[in-house]
């Protein structure tokens, strides 16, 4: 779908004057979405493509049986007041895009129902009292859980034996970021490595504390997941490039921009399927009996030219279990 078409397929309410909107049969429902990326991000746009899709598949045009309105937030402090702002709207539900902002919809609302994607461990951060019985007003699809992130701690040592030192790229501000290092920690030393945290607040910052840690020696990166990480994803390969630091992402775009390797779920896919959990709850059941799912699928994705200009060569091992190898 080109970007204009998508613009206004989901825009096109919002432009509507007031008597075509009046003349709206009374079935219309209206759904919020709080997105943790901003509106400019081609990986925001697929992922809000996805659920609109889903919405058609389970029979909902935008128009005709819905009104959306979406919000973009890039970061955790405009995620509480749009977060405020949506539910001022009194939606029937709302789709809330990525982990960082469910909190601050929850913070804004116990009684609207809110499906949740990309969301790590929601139990350990209080989002939900289970996986199997979330209990409240929400439920969704987790990313992660906090112990597989000790896995892209154990890819960066294959690829890059010689690496001693590991700075941890997190966004402090969400559960997800101190739990995610946390499970980076626990693993490190059985991997003869030391980590420590950088925190991921904005451009400067981010940039600063990666120079500052490049200038020792046998240095490498992990990059949890967030919102803030996916919007300055440029930056932070452009760093790893400039620093020749090898470096481990967690979804395929950080690869696609020129990053070393990613290994995570699917991001898009469960904006599909949170679809199907808006049609489910709009017909009458209820988050809280709706259990939480996680990912289907991991996939690990390689660029070897990436890996060239940085002297590394990929185990056959790991060639052989990549799920996409760009060249």
């Amino acid at each position: 779908m080109r970007r204009r078409e998508f613009i206004t397929l989901i825009g096109g309410a919002a432009a509507w004057p007031l008597s075509v909107r009046a003349q709206q049969p009374d079935r219309m429902r209206r759904i919020g979405v709080l997105m943790s990326l901003t509106a400019d991000d081609a990986e925001g746009q697929a992922r809000l493509a996805a659920f609109v899709q889903g919405l058609r598949d389970f029979g909902m045009t935008e128009g005709r049986d819905v009104r959306i309105d979406i919000r973009w937030a890039g970061n955790a402090d405009n995620a509480r007041k749009l977060a405020a702002e949506l539910v001022a709207l009194a939606p029937d539900i709302i789709l809330a895009s990525g982990g960082t902002v469910v909190g601050a919809l929850l913070q804004a609302t116990r009684t609207v129902p809110i499906v949740f994607t990309q969301t790590a461990d929601p139990v350990g951060g209080g989002l939900v009292a289970s996986l199997s019985r979330p209990g409240g007003n929400a439920t969704g699809f987790t990313s992660t859980d906090y112990g597989m992130s000790g896995k892209w701690l154990e890819l960066l040592k294959e690829i890059a034996p010689r690496v001693a030192r590991a700075a941890v790229l997190r966004d402090p501000a969400i559960p997800q970021g101190i739990g995610q290092f946390g499970a980076i920690q626990s693993a490190a030393p059985s991997l003869g490595l030391e980590v420590s945290p950088v925190n991921v607040r904005d451009a400067s910052d981010i940039e600063r504390d990666v120079t500052a840690f490049a200038h020792g020696s046998n240095g490498g990166l992990i990059v949890t997941g967030s919102g803030i990480a996916i919007v300055h994803r440029d930056l932070i390969v452009a760093l790893a490039a400039r620093y020749k630091l090898p470096a481990i992402y967690p979804q395929r775009i950080f690869v696609t921009a020129g990053g070393l390797i990613s290994y995570g779920p699917d991001p898009i896919d469960p904006h599909r399927r949170a679809a199907g959990y808006v049609d489910r709850i709009l017909k009458g059941e209820k988050p809280a009996d709706l259990p939480v799912q996680a990912p289907t699928k991991y996939e690990t994705v390689i660029n070897l030219k990436t890996a060239k200009a940085l002297g590394l060569i990929f185990p056959p091992a790991l060639l052989g279990r990549a799920d996409e190898v760009i060249e």
